[in-house]
């Protein structure tokens, strides 16, 4: 009977220290265990289906420059000196040289402008414009304002991630504008400035 108790007692001692081995070593285990936090996740919006007109349609993606991005826009990637644009100041020869009606057309179509809203922007009368062939040419002012649009437009695209959602903001009572539309701002080079600084302060995060 002795015999039997000291077996079962070794036993037992024997299996205590098994066990705390065990969940020593699955502590040690756990300790070492290193938490990672899942990858971040990042959505863009897509593309305004628009912009393949201006693209021919390719599968080719649009330039990150918003400035080149206005060329596209324009549809003028390939006609001098529109091709040549690199920066800003790029624009002076193209403002001098003149806009062509085909690339005011284009503007038109893809930033949902009427043709009567931008006669009034370009100070010309409606009919006038409709009598514009493709390839004839805007005085250097009209050509101007055209350009700034197409640099609003290309900028707003960047900023609010498709141009369906910077149109709707321009056609929006914005408070910060004086409870205006951003729209009814398009008349002046002035204007147009006040709205690309609006849109730097959105991208900020400073809503308007």
């Amino acid at each position: 009977m002795v015999v039997l108790t000291v077996v079962r007692i070794f036993r037992s001692n024997f299996n205590d220290m098994a066990y705390k081995r065990k969940t020593s070593k699955e502590k040690s285990d756990s300790d070492n265990l290193e938490l990672k936090e899942p990858e971040a996740v990042y959505y863009t919006s897509p593309k305004n289906s628009q912009w393949n007109v201006y693209r021919g349609g390719g599968s080719a993606s649009l330039p990150n420059n918003y400035i080149e991005r206005s060329i596209t826009l324009l549809g003028m990637e390939t006609v001098k000196p529109f091709d040549e644009v690199k920066n800003v100041n790029d624009f002076i020869d193209c403002i001098r040289e003149g806009v062509p009606k085909k690339a005011l057309d284009n503007l038109i179509d893809i930033a949902g402008i009427t043709t009567g809203e931008i006669a009034n922007i370009i100070r010309t009368s409606d009919r006038t414009l409709r009598r514009y062939t493709a390839k004839q040419k805007l005085n250097p002012e009209q050509s101007e304002r055209i350009i700034e649009l197409a640099k609003l437009y290309s900028r707003g695209e960047e900023v609010f991630g498709n141009l369906d959602a910077f149109k709707e903001w321009m056609s929006t009572i914005i408070i910060a504008l004086g409870s205006k539309k951003p729209k009814e701002f398009l008349d002046t080079s002035l204007g147009i400035d006040m709205l690309m600084n609006e849109l730097g302060r959105i991208e900020q995060g400073i809503f308007a």
